[in-house]
């Protein structure tokens, strides 16, 4: 099987811990599966959630870059109509003149936060409509030509992706012929009727052909055991970002005790089995069967566990499972 293998980071502020550190571990991780041979790394803008520190995309990609050497680095993604397309040309034009051939910049509509965060980011209640997005795509895009005056963007377009959950950005992904991203992980019901979309809608563009990607929520320990405890924490996290409780990402311990509701039980439950948890071998069964299902040509992986040790573990365990693949990358 011919896959690759990359990352996804949220730059989780775990309880206990700072922003500080968290940012630490984004820098140490991305050594880490460097040397493991994960091919690309990719940053989430998230805003006012406490839990996650990688809200200024662009400069902790920027940050990545420098201390690594070899994979790619970019935005998983950089929400477009939080910004103006010009600035964001500027600064992925900024990056790729730095780090030639080992940008990308992943692009999605959606804020990445609340809607008064957003008012805040977007300055304007007109400005909150997302219905210019392909125009806006287009736009950025268009600073990055060899005739542009916006410097140093002109002549340095890093591969532009389209970031989805949903059929929207799969089919505008497709029109455009770019490659497509899928968030599996917190939409995974969508996501074979979204790829198919946009295989069905690709047009020649910027690509021949299409190429997609998911991304995946995986925590891979020695036991199935352990690997159920360690997912536990960011169950909960995201039942309270769902109750409009956002937090830091909790304890194993306080996962395991909290006093769950039947309904709370059922979501968890339904959040958790959206994701590839277990020991070696049930990871390699669940994640051979979504690759399966999903036909994409790549696999972008996050993992949200409370201790950064068990974090690189993880990758770690994923890397010895498909060692052939990331050697390859």
């Amino acid at each position: 099987m011919s896959m690759r293998f990359s990352v996804l980071d949220l730059a989780p502020v775990v309880a206990g811990s700072t922003s500080g550190q968290a940012l630490r571990n984004t820098l140490d991780l991305a050594r880490h599966t460097e040397r493991l041979g994960y091919h690309r790394y990719w940053l989430a803008e998230h805003h006012a959630m406490p839990g996650i520190a990688s809200s200024a995309t662009a400069v902790l990609i920027g940050q990545v870059a420098a201390a690594t050497s070899r994979m790619r680095v970019g935005s998983g993604g950089v929400m477009l109509p939080n910004h103006a397309p010009m600035v964001v040309a500027e600064q992925f034009g900024t990056l790729e003149a730095l780090y030639p051939g080992r940008i990308d910049l992943g692009l999605g509509r959606a804020p990445g936060t609340d809607q008064a965060t957003a008012l805040a980011l977007r300055r304007s209640p007109e400005a909150l409509s997302v219905d210019d997005f392909p125009e806006q795509v287009i736009e950025l895009r268009g600073y990055f030509g060899a005739d542009s005056r916006v410097t140093p963007a002109a002549g340095n377009e890093p591969p532009v992706w389209l970031l989805g959950s949903s059929g929207y950005s799969a089919r505008l992904s497709g029109l455009l012929g770019l490659p497509f991203a899928f968030a599996h992980h917190f939409s995974a019901e969508n996501t074979v009727p979204a790829l198919t979309l946009y295989r069905e809608s690709f047009r020649p563009g910027a690509l021949d052909e299409p190429y997609s990607m998911i991304g995946v929520s995986v925590t891979a320990a020695g036991t199935d055991e352990e690997a159920r405890e360690l997912a536990a924490p960011q169950a909960l996290a995201f039942l309270r970002l769902r109750q409009g409780r956002p937090g830091l990402l909790p304890t194993p311990e306080e996962a395991a005790s909290h006093p769950y509701t039947p309904l709370e039980r059922q979501m968890i439950d339904a959040r958790l089995a959206d994701q590839v948890v277990g020991g070696p071998d049930g990871v390699r069964k669940q994640l051979d069967a979504l690759i399966e299902r999903t036909g994409v040509d790549e696999v972008m992986v996050t993992t949200q566990v409370h201790d950064h040790a068990d974090r690189l573990r993880s990758y770690d365990i994923l890397a010895g499972l498909y060692e052939e693949n990331l050697s390859a990358a």
